[in-house]
């Protein structure tokens, strides 16, 4: 088996990618995506209390965060918890458990208010007051 595996390596450090092309505008779009620049604090908490217009679990809202191209909670999703935690303390998120003992979080009115006005105003200063829990 070994030895089997020894072939195989050598066979496919020698043949690996060599028919694989890019071409100068895939390669460009690649170099963009690597140096763009990570989301503020302040429109990942936006994109959060969009989603959370519907019931959500932390675990769904991971995954919603994640197709919005979101990724700051992949290897920490403690954190989001904690940022879940938060709101549900400032009244703009209110938790619900079910039967089956699941979690799920969702934009209670105040919440709601603040999305209208962030989204409507100047939401760095909007979102900024909501995580300083001064609005």
């Amino acid at each position: 088996m070994e030895k089997q595996l020894k072939n195989l390596k050598a066979v496919m450090k020698k043949n690996s990618f060599k028919e694989l092309q890019f071409t100068d505008k895939h390669r460009q779009r690649v170099l963009n995506e690597i140096k763009k620049p990570n989301q503020s604090d302040e429109e990942v908490l936006l994109a959060i209390l969009q989603l959370l217009t519907h019931k959500k679990t932390g675990f769904e809202l991971m995954n919603h965060l994640r197709s919005r191209g979101i990724h700051r909670f992949e290897d920490e999703q403690g954190f989001l918890y904690t940022l879940l935690h938060g709101l549900e303390q400032k009244q703009y998120v209110k938790a619900e458990w079910n039967d089956s003992q699941t979690k799920y979080y969702v934009l209670n009115n105040k919440g709601r208010k603040v999305l209208q006005k962030a989204e409507s105003k100047s939401s760095a200063f909007l979102v900024k007051e909501l995580l300083q829990g001064g609005y």
